[in-house]
């Protein structure tokens, strides 16, 4: 630990004062977060305390253990959500939903013990052995495109997804009524990609319940092993039917006639499913249409003795997995209908069931409806974008929003707790158990929350729905430790756990991320909509304890300055050693890691912060708070910036550290390629390495109209030479040695010179906002504004076009997407760029 952290941190000089701090239950020392140990949590402390002193244990063995402890527990201060807000009580809207992002189709309540469904299919027949069995969404398992047509991330969504020769549609819509979150109903359509296809081949749909732990699902089972409904209750749905209509063509009522399989076990955990019915697809069935010739296909077992399955067998305490398959020529339609018994309970009149001609109405009325409220929202017809970019836009939107999942569980945390002169170390230890309602980068890649991505997806959600946003932002403060420390990834429950590298599992309380969630606090306060400034109320005290985490555990070297925590440590591997808390990776960064860097961005995020937080006190009326962040923001203006991060002989603002330009790669047998130094030697100077980072202070709109940097600003920035490509800003200058660089021998370039759109984004909005304050550089603004907005919208639309995705970030030579597909989190931003909203 870096020397700065441990002296902010203040360790006492003797044992009596830790164990006084620490039997009060309060922390170690006061620094305006809020956050105290309380209750049982405390005499704990004062036990531990005791018996320490007795054994002649040191305060540092105290300090250690304090700060463990407080790494695993949760923030004393009020939720910023109502209890109980993802109930069906409180929020029947939202309780069910498509919350399981990594499956292709799927829904699940907002719950810690949830009832899931989901869809699998294979084509049977076209290679030998199991077919491809579609599940989960992968990188690299040839679906697609595939994606959200519409989502309006609440009651209604059509997703296309291209498999090879076959297109499905999946389609659902929910329907309110009674006390457990309502009604819905799916509707799965399956045709061939091209017309006029004379071969059509022969699908299997497998539709599946998953039970938790203790819900009862009772089948009922028809001739031929087809399902007539599934009954079942659990305390948050009360009584519930799934009811699986018979086959028909797309478009009518003419029924296809489809053979039939199901398969009933205990819940084997939901990263099993797969891999269970693929081990299970192992018996040759007969499918006889009348008046066709048979085919075969790999099925379930198609015989079960459902009485057999009684309360010894039904997985008691594990929970419950039912799966029918279907199996027919394409093209066919089937539709699956949920029915909540509390729905149709006190009402003046039956419910006609959700299905046929009633379902086909219902998702057209909100299909336009959507139209309808998605222009209204952003404008994009009214401002002359073509029927293609209109479209993007509606992917964009409904993408994000159909990427939207339900957490629960535990996260692995490694505490901070080095203190000087110990040598104790810890293992990681669980969190406690918690709920996350998130957006997420990437379906296939990242389905899970990242804590700087989420600000920007929320960026876009709240223009569309700001109670979604509410929930959101109000879920991720709910994470807060005792420190105000958030972790930067969250692996919560299995199913997310399942699909993350071991390395990158464990979250360091040490570490910080972007505080990009004050980016859409910011938007609230612009709005003033009563709803958010309500929900800012509640949320300020957490706000405020996340800001002041980040504002004194990320400290620098020097006064005002700030220097990210977790660099990797500088391996004889490594080019540039790599700095994921700050989001960018690996930017190059001092060639050297030390206590005594310097890091622009994260200063800049820290005087954002102070900010938007000092403007949220007063208007909130919480003097004593805007009166510890007045002072703080104002130190941390333009002044204080140029001392600390001008870099003269650059021309630029910059990191600072120790730092020299000859370092590269080179092979050296047989350990492969290694890092290898020249001269001159590293030495604290200021970091050449243009690029987004020396961005900064004017992404975040820190610079006055009339600063004499705004200039220099706007030069690199339009430079073709640096920063700007037809296809958007670099991430990085062409000039650097870093540029298009490898990290390391298996680590190919990430933030080196590819153009990403969350930052492009920034530079948007911030080139409009300087376009439309009077000062010297305000034309100049307003025209690169507008080229840089029409290369990069063009650019994500041609790629669009072309390929069906909006992808990770974008070849600075060509324009192609690269990384990950789809990535539907902050690239969808290209939304508001397109209608110019910032």
């Amino acid at each position: 630990m870096a020397r700065g952290e441990r002296r902010r941190r203040g360790a006492p000089a003797d044992g009596a004062r830790t164990a006084e701090r620490v039997a009060r239950g309060g922390p170690v020392r006061r620094d305006g977060r809020g956050g105290r140990a309380r209750g049982a949590a405390g005499g704990a402390a004062l036990a531990i305390v005791v018996l320490s002193l007795a054994l002649g244990l040191s305060s540092r063995w105290l300090l250690a253990w304090y700060r463990s402890r407080r790494a695993v527990m949760l923030h004393s201060a009020p939720p910023a959500l109502p209890p109980d807000s993802s109930s069906p009580t409180v929020a029947p809207d939202l309780f069910w939903g498509t919350y399981r992002p990594h499956v292709y189709f799927g829904m699940k309540t907002r719950s810690p013990q949830p009832l899931l469904t989901g869809l699998m299919w294979a084509q049977q027949g076209t290679t030998p052995g199991t077919p491809k069995l579609r599940h989960t969404c992968e990188q690299g398992d040839g679906v697609g495109p595939y994606g959200w047509e519409f989502h309006d991330g609440v009651s209604f969504g059509r997703q296309h997804i291209q498999d090879g020769a076959l297109r499905l549609t999946t389609e659902f819509v929910k329907r309110p009524g009674g006390q457990h979150g309502g009604d819905w109903s799916w509707r799965v359509t399956v045709e061939p990609q091209a017309s006029g296809t004379s071969a059509l081949p022969l699908v299997s749909l497998f539709f599946y319940v998953v039970t938790d732990s203790k819900e009862v699902l009772v089948p009922e089972v028809g001739a031929k092993g087809q399902l007539k409904f599934i009954s079942g209750h659990t305390s948050e749905l009360g009584d519930f039917r799934f009811t699986l209509l018979a086959p028909t063509s797309p478009g009518d009522t003419t029924p296809k006639y489809g053979s039939y399989n199901v398969f009933w076990s205990s819940n084997p955990g939901l990263p099993l499913l797969t891999e269970m019915v693929k081990s299970r697809l192992n018996n040759w069935f007969q499918h006889r249409p009348p008046g066709a010739s048979p085919e075969r296909y790999l099925g379930l077992p198609g015989s079960l003795k459902w009485d057999d399955r009684g309360p010894s067998g039904q997985g008691q305490g594990q929970g419950q997995f039912l799966i029918q398959q279907v199996t027919l020529k394409v093209p066919f339609s089937v539709e699956l209908v949920f029915e909540s018994g509390s729905a149709r309970t006190g009402g003046s009149q039956a419910l006609e069931q959700l299905a046929g001609s009633l379902l086909t109405h219902a998702l057209e009325s909100h299909a336009e409806a959507f139209r309808e409220r998605f222009e209204k929202t952003f404008r994009l017809k009214e401002k002359g974008l073509s029927p293609e970019e209109q479209a993007l836009g509606q992917g964009a939107l409904s993408g994000l929003l159909g990427g939207i999942g339900y957490f629960y569980g535990q996260s692995l945390v490694l505490p901070d707790v080095e203190v000087e002169g110990s040598e104790q170390k810890v293992d990681p230890v669980l969190f406690p158990s918690v709920p996350l309602f998130t957006a997420v980068p990437s379906r296939s890649f990242f389905p899970r929350g990242f804590l700087w991505d989420e600000g920007f997806h929320q960026l876009v959600i709240q223009r569309w729905d700001p109670q979604l946003t509410r929930e959101a932002i109000g879920h991720w403060l709910g994470l807060l430790n005792a420190d105000g420390w958030i972790g930067r990834e969250q692996v919560l429950g299995d199913e997310a756990r399942a699909r993350v590298p071991s390395e990158f599992l464990v979250q360091r309380t040490a570490h910080a991320n972007p505080p990009t969630l004050l980016l859409p606090v910011a938007h609230m306060l612009d709005g003033g909509d009563p709803a958010d400034l309500a929900f800012l109320r509640r949320a300020f005290p957490r706000l405020r304890a996340w800001f002041s985490w980040l504002h004194h555990s990320q400290a620098g070297p020097v006064p005002l300055s700030y220097r990210w925590r977790g660099r990797d440590p500088a391996l004889p591997t490594l080019l540039n050693p790599k700095t994921l808390p700050s989001g960018l990776d690996d930017y190059p960064r001092a060639s050297h890691p030390s206590a005594s860097e310097r890091h622009l961005d994260l200063r800049c995020w820290v005087a954002l912060g102070s900010r938007v937080l000092m403007r949220l006190a007063e208007q909130l009326g919480e003097a004593e708070a805007a009166a510890e962040l007045g002072p703080l923001a104002a130190s941390l203006e333009e002044e204080s910036l140029d001392e600390l991060h001008w870099a003269p002989e650059l021309g630029v603002f910059a990191d600072f550290g120790n730092h020299t330009k000859a370092v590269q790669l080179k092979p050296r047998p047989p350990q492969g390629l290694m890092r290898v130094v020249g001269r001159p030697h590293p030495h604290l100077q200021y970091v050449d390495a243009l690029g987004y980072v020396s961005l900064f202070p004017f992404l975040l709109r820190l610079l006055d109209p009339n600063s004499p940097r705004l200039g220099p600003m706007l030069d690199v920035l339009a430079d073709r030479r640096q920063l700007w490509s037809p296809f958007g800003l670099r991430s990085l200058a062409a000039s650097s040695p870093f540029y298009s660089q490898r990290n390391s021998e298996h680590d190919p370039p990430y933030w080196r010179g590819a153009v990403w759109l969350n930052v492009n984004y920034l530079a948007l909005g911030a080139l409009h906002y300087y376009g439309h304050l009077e000062g010297p550089h305000q034309a100049r603004a307003a025209r690169l504004h507008r080229e840089l907005r029409a290369n990069l919208v063009g650019n994500v639309r041609r790629q669009y076009q072309a390929t069906g995705f909006l992808w990770e970030q974008y070849s600075d030579q060509d324009g192609r997407g690269m990384g990950c597909r789809p990535f539907q989190g902050w690239t969808s931003l290209v939304l508001l760029a397109m209608a110019e909203d910032y």
